[in-house]
């Protein structure tokens, strides 16, 4: 052959492995660009979710579903999954102080767009549903209450001073007495939507009867954004404010309320909010005959102005209600309305003090100490039903002595001031006062003791007191 019949052939031959070469290079820098986009979607997604801004990239970074994925790419990107994504679902930390507390009522209270509460300020314990953006959480706690009454106190579960009998057989008798029915079990899901945090909570205790151990729902609610639905706290009621009792009942003078109900809530910028609600209407009449029955045409409702800063919480409330009955041969209906103005401030470096003020006619069942009392409205002789007047607060301070030492003084009073409408045994004023020592060596690990006061007085003048000593000792799922 000849030499330049030799050189074409080389030549030729050559020309694949020129081709392969050239294929392989393009291949190489397609795979490096590919990396380098999933690199740059991964910077975008750690910052949205420091930011708190969501788990989800930008759609024009996300990776095309008929690209394969680089191994280590793929290793980063499960690991980033695997942080924490409660940020996604909630919006800021709460500006409240922290606060440490037993029964937590906070916990469960519904606040715009679902922010934390002071006492989970970092919502830990939530784990994702694989390939959503849901995470859930089961939390709660078990809690043994051993509880000594010097005399006749009423309910020997929960220290409510207008149950305190006036009089009457076996008055001075002592009661010792144990019981967990405070121990609650919590369900929690939230997940973030294109219209604001959704979130579901569900809680129960076991006070559902006075002998056994009966469930008893507590809440059962969605809040999306900032509408919320379903049953829990009224909206009249400040949960923040509650002082921190071994005692389950608390205050007499505190809102305090369970009930099914929608509200909504408008933020107005640097920690206010204005809330306006409708709940079911219940009303709790005194002086009703056997032929008579309440009859509800409203709802009750309820507009909120909350103020929140770093050194706490100021909350003013208003309720509207319309109150009626039905009888034989008689009926009437009248309005009943009112307000409390509740909240916080931080004494010191992490001391609390809690108030809350109440006052108006027809809201016994929004009080702590009268829920389920029928002291709303009483029907009078002439078959008037008239609202009964109501006024009352409370106060609490909590002094940390240490990290895990802490104590609790609380005092409170209510009044209803109407002998014209009521009974001579009917209630007419309650006092409540505890003091207590509360030891957390664990933050699921607490303890304490706790010397509690009450007094009832009725309408006549007659009046009757006890004195509790109680102990406790709990067990949190998630703290």
């Amino acid at each position: 052959m000849k030499p330049r019949n030799i050189a074409v052939a080389l030549s030729l031959a050559a020309v694949p492995g020129w081709a392969s070469a050239q294929d392989s290079v393009a291949s190489l820098r397609q795979e490096i660009t590919q990396v380098q986009s999933h690199l740059q979607a991964l910077t975008e997604r750690l910052n949205a979710l420091e930011r708190g801004q969501g788990s989800t990239p930008p759609a024009a970074a996300q990776t095309p579903a008929s690209t394969p994925q680089h191994p280590a790419l793929a290793q980063d990107t499960a690991s980033t999954h695997s942080l924490p994504p409660t940020r996604s679902a909630a919006s800021s930390p709460s500006v409240l102080p922290y606060r440490d507390s037993v029964a937590d009522p906070s916990i469960a209270a519904s606040r715009p767009d679902n922010a934390p509460s002071p006492t989970d300020p970092e919502l830990k314990g939530f784990f994702a549903i694989p390939g959503t953006e849901t995470m859930i959480r089961l939390g709660g706690y078990a809690k043994l209450d051993a509880i000594a009454d010097n005399r006749a106190a009423g309910d020997t579960e929960q220290f409510i001073p207008s149950s305190i009998p006036v009089g009457g057989p076996h008055h001075d008798v002592s009661h010792f007495g144990m019981h967990a029915k405070q121990t609650r079990f919590s369900f929690e899901a939230r997940r973030p939507t294109t219209h604001g945090n959704l979130r579901f909570y569900m809680e129960n205790d076991f006070f559902g009867s006075s002998d056994s151990y009966q469930y008893r729902l507590r809440h059962a609610y969605g809040q999306l954004g900032n509408t919320y639905a379903g049953y829990g706290y009224s909206t009249f009621m400040d949960a923040d404010s509650l002082p921190d009792t071994l005692d389950f009942a608390g205050p007499g003078a505190a809102g305090y309320l369970l009930v099914a109900g929608i509200h909504h809530s408008f933020a107005l910028g640097k920690g206010n909010s204005l809330t306006i609600a409708a709940e079911d209407p219940d009303s709790q009449l005194a002086n009703i005959g056997d032929s008579d029955i309440s009859t509800e045409r409203l709802p009750d409702v309820s507009l909120i102005a909350r103020m929140e800063r770093s050194w706490g919480h100021l909350q003013l409330g208003a309720v509207a209600r319309s109150l009626g009955y039905d009888g034989d041969g008689r009926s009437d209906r009248t309005f009943g309305g009112g307000a409390q103005l509740s909240g916080s401030y931080t004494v010191a470096e992490r001391d609390l003090l809690l108030f809350g003020l109440v006052g108006g006619k027809g809201i016994g069942r929004y009080t702590a100490d009268l829920t389920g009392s029928g002291l709303d409205a009483a029907i009078d002789a002439n078959g008037k039903l008239k609202a009964l007047p109501l006024y009352g607060g409370f106060f609490g301070y909590t002094h940390y002595w240490s990290e895990m030492w802490r104590s609790n003084l609380i005092y409170g009073e209510l009044h209803v001031d109407d002998a014209n409408a009521l009974a001579s045994d009917a209630f007419r004023r309650s006092r409540y006062g505890a003091l207590n020592l509360i030891w957390s060596p664990a933050p699921s690990w607490t303890m304490g003791m706790e010397v509690l006061y009450g007094q009832q007085e009725l309408q006549d003048g007659r009046s009757a007191d006890a004195l509790r000593l109680q102990g406790s000792l709990q067990y949190s799922f998630i703290k």
